[in-house]
């Protein structure tokens, strides 16, 4: 059982690295409708990192997206973007027409704004759009909607496995707009594999103390458990004190500098594994830690741009579902590392060379991040 154990527990970190040798940022785009009798009045925030993987922008490949090269391919972004959006009204299909292209900035690098205009045959009742961008490219894109129907505002979230969302102006369902978020709270973090990392880096020796220089296995369970769940609900409690506060407009810092302490927070949990520095009452560093992490968490939702009760909403939903991804996380990952943490594999090989391995990765994602290189594509 405990060779088991450690086999999964190796495959598992081993396919987590191999992801994050690829890693990148969530891929979002930002659909805002506003509705008014027939008509739609539309605006489409592509990352330009994503427009340039599916249908190259960047002509020159020198690592820069210059404003001729985004204008020449102005067409090619309507004629790729406005057929993976389809709109009908009453259940009828509506007409889409391009009106503009712009630039525009989000938390996470430059991105081509589309406008367009879609007219629908009658007065708009019930609208039911479907959504097709960049899923066959991938899977982790999500479409952000946000409509205003004469101020009163739906919202929703498009997926691979959500690809059309139905909405009835005369009504609005907030528990179904609940369950959306908190929906998209999990993905992100499973998806966040510096969030992942970082956590798992804080849990690796929970399972064992230090002394004599050395780690040590527990004796039981229950100071396990109980350094998890200090661990836990610090990182909880902080990230879910900067979300909120960084959602609401109260607090802001540049997504660089953000992007920047979470690595260096993997950087230091991961080392701190091979040589700890703190014996004791290690969850006031994770608390510390978990306030820039929820910095990273609210990306999502301020570029969304929420107003009002669907702000109030769409936060509940997103922080309840990264807790209850988070909770997954530790659900499996915490009795595998109680069943083997006495073997000289999971001292030796999961927690001393995984640290080392996450360290590293940390520190490149540090170099790229504070030096700007490899993190997204702007406008020049």
């Amino acid at each position: 059982m405990i060779r088991w154990s450690f086999t999964i527990f190796s495959c598992f970190l081993l396919l987590l690295c191999s992801e994050l040798t690829f890693a990148h940022k969530a891929s979002d785009s930002y659909l805002r409708f506003t509705i008014h009798d027939n008509t739609i009045q539309g605006q489409w925030d592509i990352a330009l990192r994503d427009l340039d993987y599916a249908i190259e922008l960047d002509k020159d490949n020198d690592g820069k997206i210059t404003w001729g090269e985004l204008q020449a391919r102005h067409q090619a972004i309507t004629n790729y973007a406005l057929p993976r959006l389809q709109i009908r009204g009453n259940g009828t299909a509506c007409w889409s027409n391009a009106t503009d292209h712009l630039v525009d900035h989000h938390t996470d690098g430059a991105y081509a704004v589309l406008r367009f205009s879609v007219v629908c045959p009658e007065a708009l009742n019930t609208v039911a759009i479907e959504y097709g961008l960049l899923f066959d490219l991938d899977p982790s894109h999500r479409g952000l909607l946000h409509v205003d129907d004469d101020g009163r505002v739906h919202t929703g979230v498009l997926s691979p496995d959500q690809r059309t969302i139905q909405l009835d102006l005369k009504k609005r369902s907030h528990w179904y707009e609940f369950l959306q978020f908190g929906r998209e709270g999990m993905w992100h973090i499973w998806i966040g594999y510096d969030h992942i990392l970082f956590l798992i880096s804080l849990l690796l020796p929970a399972v064992l103390w230090w002394e004599g220089r050395r780690w040590h296995a527990v004796e039981s369970f229950s100071p396990a458990f109980r350094e998890v769940v200090k661990i836990v609900t610090a990182f909880t409690v902080a990230h879910s004190i900067t979300l909120s506060l960084a959602v609401l407009g109260m607090v802001s810092l540049p997504s660089r500098w953000v992007e920047s302490a979470i690595a260096a927070s993997v950087l230091f949990a991961a080392l701190h594994n091979v040589y700890p520095v703190i014996r004791a009452r290690l969850w006031v560093a994770t608390f510390l830690f978990g306030l820039i992490h929820g910095l990273g968490f609210a990306s999502v939702l301020i570029d969304l741009g929420l107003p009002g009760k669907s702000l109030a909403l769409a936060l509940a939903g997103f922080n309840l579902g990264v807790e209850v991804g988070q909770i997954v996380i530790v659900g499996l990952f915490i009795p595998l590392a109680f069943l083997i943490r006495r073997s000289w594999s999971y001292q030796h090989v999961v927690l001393n060379f995984g640290s080392i391995l996450i360290a590293l990765m940390a520190f490149v994602w540090l170099m790229e991040r504070s030096m700007d290189v490899n993190v997204g594509m702007g406008v020049w």
